[in-house]
Formats: C-alpha cells, sequence, structure tokens
C-alpha cells in the first residue's frame, strides 16, 4: 500500500535566519524487499552535515548510508502470510540471497539465518514503530515491537518480520558507522 507522509525541512538563509526550505506530502515510491511501499526521507553524505538544505535522496542506493552520513526512511511491511519461510528449503535461500543483493548489506558472519531477511548494516539505526506491530529477530531472539516503540539496533545481524495481520509502518534513521565486525 502506497503512504504519504509530510516532510518539514528547515534551514538558515542568506542571513543566518531560520527559515522553512520545504514543506510538502511525499508520496511512497518503489517498495522495498520485503515491504510493499518504502519512502526515503533525508540522506547525508557527512557527518558533521554541512547544512546545505540540498535533497539529495535520489542517490541513495541500498540499505546502507555512507560512513559518514545517515539515511532517515519510512518503510512499511505488510503482513506475512503462511508461517515462517524454511531457510532449509534451496528457493527460500534464492530469494534470500537475491534480496540481500539488492539490499547491498551484508548477512552477517554467521552461516545459518532464521529468516530471508537476515542482514546486518554497517550503521546505527533508531527505529520509531509509527503504526502497527513487527517481530525483531536476532540470531537466537525476537521481541515484539508495537505502535511508539524505539529500538536502537548497533549493527546486529537481524530481520524484521509482520505476523500481526496487519500493514506495520516504521520509520528508521541509520547512521554510518564503522562497525567492528566489518574489519
Amino acid at each position: 500500500m502506497a503512504f504519504t507522509v509530510r516532510r518539514v525541512v528547515t534551514g538558515d538563509n542568506a542571513q543566518g535566519k531560520a527559515v522553512f526550505l520545504s514543506d510538502e506530502l511525499r508520496q511512497s515510491n518503489a517498495p522495498a524487499p520485503g515491504a510493499t511501499a518504502r519512502l526515503q526521507q533525508w540522506m547525508t553524505e557527512t557527518t558533521p552535515e554541512p547544512f546545505t538544505g540540498k535533497d539529495i535522496t535520489d542517490r541513495i542506493k541500498g540499505t546502507n548510508p555512507p560512513l559518514t552520513g545517515s539515511h532517515f526512511r519510512i518503510i512499511e511491511f505488510p503482513p506475512q502470510t503462511g508461517p515462517d519461510p524454511d531457510m532449509k528449503d534451496p528457493a527460500v535461500k534464492k530469494r534470500a540471497e537475491e534480496m540481500h543483493k539488492q539490499m547491498g548489506v551484508e548477512v552477517g558472519p554467521l552461516g545459518a539465518h532464521r529468516s530471508p531477511g537476515m542482514h546486518r548494516t554497517f550503521s546505527i539505526d533508531y527505529a520509531l514503530i509509527l503504526k502497527g506491530e513487527i517481530d525483531m529477530l536476532l540470531d537466537d531472539s525476537e521481541v515484539r515491537c508495537k505502535t511508539g516503540d524505539v529500538i536502537v539496533q548497533q549493527g546486529t545481524n537481524h530481520a524484521w518480520v509482520n505476523r500481526s495481520g496487519k500493514p506495520c509502518l516504521v520509520a528508521f534513521i541509520l547512521i554510518g558507522a564503522d562497525v567492528p565486525w566489518k574489519k
């Protein structure tokens, strides 16, 4: 399902006065793997960011932000239909490989995965559940997250699975990180 989000961007004008650079309704676009709709919100290439006010979201490729930058996106996850996929099934493994390639993410150092969506990012991720419920899977555990919950995800192997029966909307802010397992 497509969704719309109002995005307000502030900045300074030539005189150093705070101004609204944009105030617009943004429509979700092509779905991300495992999601029905995705809306990129903002990206920076460096930290500290020079506050140019330039919108470069069209340059976002894959999931990981630049090492010294960030991504801000909102993703809607559809409800899963049926039981969890069997990761021993060759067709499921192939779909998982294709998803990881499209997302541009690592599958982590461990060979066994609980879900086709298991991946690692080169980032610290802040997630806010805007609407609905979703399960966050880690290697050996999982937690049910509900509307209003906040998750701080530090480059761990994880997946998002929506077993709630209803769509779930999640805001993600990914900040590039020099993760120790990448070295």
